[in-house]
């Protein structure tokens, strides 16, 4: 309260909606979570299943109102845009198919959209989500969600600053063991089903993710890479494992690794950058350190809120140090992010330079990524240039 005992009023909430995510659906109450932890905004409408049945049965479930419960997106996004009260934005987490269609629905309707990656199954798709984001007049928000980790946000500025030189090698890998076997329910049957899923499997799914944090701290941009695709589950239509080297315009070479056959890992995502002048290390499984090493000089752990975390690291930042922070806050702070942009958006003001969410080009950076990485593996892992 300011010291003339006058009240400070807060914003009020942005109105959300959201696009799958009912009853048994991972993603979409990751979602509701991270959309929820700093009271930004507050979720009023959804077309939750692709049946008005089990929509309203999960809309029940939330608390949104039963006249505010779709079985059809397209309905959803008419009528919401009609309203008085109707949705600002919605969350889009259904199975990657379907992402582009549901966003346009909204877009042309000036509803802004946040989206679950990848942006798209398709690289036709993908290109077709820019287009319907650049001609409306609403925001595009993509949720890789590692972006939002204090500690990816402190390497990153650490790297745009100059601290560790020029960057001449990036090593990323994100690895998982949930499908080493034959699996059947939800979440494993759309992932592995090439309609749903894309063309990349482990790729699509991970990979995206771990090419993201790659270009997301290094700043760098990928020309070419050799990718080398496995099935290893018999009968499985989409890959599990792959090895990909990477070219940067520049000079800078990389490699990633991204698996859901590497028994004993559970969601080991793991990046090291190195330049010039030193290097840095970060694990999302123990997201509050940073490692750095200087060029000859024995190396420094940098804590989240601790000693050395810049600017960066401390806007992103909730608890005191020491109490963890990790998965859904990271989520958060995307989501929070989106809510600054939003809000600054609809009152006619510049987005914060400090919003740094990821964007339509970075989803559309992603189904590059993976188109070339087919395109390579089945040329028995030649090096091919990206799609421009």
């Amino acid at each position: 309260m300011p010291i003339d005992g006058t009240t400070e009023q807060r914003a009020p909430r942005i109105r959300l909606g959201m696009v799958g995510g009912g009853r048994d659906a991972f993603i979409g109450a990751v979602h509701r979570i991270a959309s929820r932890i700093d009271d930004r905004f507050e979720l009023v409408a959804g077309a939750f299943s692709s049946t008005p049945e089990k929509s309203k049965a999960s809309a029940a479930d939330l608390g949104v109102a039963s006249d505010r419960a779709y079985g059809d997106y397209a309905e959803m996004a008419k009528r919401e845009a009609r309203l008085k009260t109707g949705i600002q934005a919605v969350s889009i987490v259904t199975p990657n198919h379907m992402h582009y269609p549901i966003a346009r629905e909204f877009l042309k309707r000036g509803i802004h959209v946040i989206c679950d990656k990848p942006l798209t199954s398709t690289l036709p798709d993908a290109k077709k989500m820019v287009k319907a984001a650049e001609a409306s007049s609403a925001l595009f928000i993509l949720t890789h969600n590692y972006t939002g980790y204090p500690m990816v946000r402190q390497a990153r500025e650490m790297v745009t600053n100059g601290d560790i030189g020029t960057v001449q090698v990036v090593q990323v890998e994100y690895v998982q063991d949930w499908l080493t076997e034959e699996v059947h329910f939800k979440q494993a049957d759309w992932r592995t089903d090439p309609a749903q899923s894309g063309a990349g499997g482990s790729t699509g799914d991970i990979g995206t993710h771990a090419f993201n944090l790659a270009s997301f701290v290094s700043g760098l941009e990928l020309e070419s890479l050799a990718a080398d695709l496995q099935a290893f589950v018999p009968g499985r239509q989409v890959d599990d494992n792959g090895h990909v080297l990477m070219r940067f315009k520049g000079g800078a070479r990389g490699m990633l690794w991204c698996s859901q056959v590497a028994p004993g890992n559970e969601n080991a995502l793991k990046l090291r950058v190195f330049g010039t002048k030193g290097g840095l290390e970060w694990a999302q499984e123990d997201p509050n350190y940073l490692w750095y090493t200087p060029f000859g000089e024995p190396k420094r752990l940098i804590t989240r809120s601790g000693a050395g975390a810049g600017e960066a690291a401390n806007r992103l930042t909730r608890t005191p140090p020491g109490h963890p922070e990790g998965y859904l806050e990271g989520f958060a702070n995307i989501y929070s992010e989106a809510a600054d942009a939003i809000a600054a958006h609809d009152a006619g003001n510049p987005i914060p330079d400090d919003t740094v969410f990821p964007t339509v080009m970075d989803g559309l950076a992603g189904v590059r990524f993976v188109d070339a990485c087919v395109r390579s593996s089945a040329r028995n892992s030649a090096w091919v240039t990206l799609d421009r």
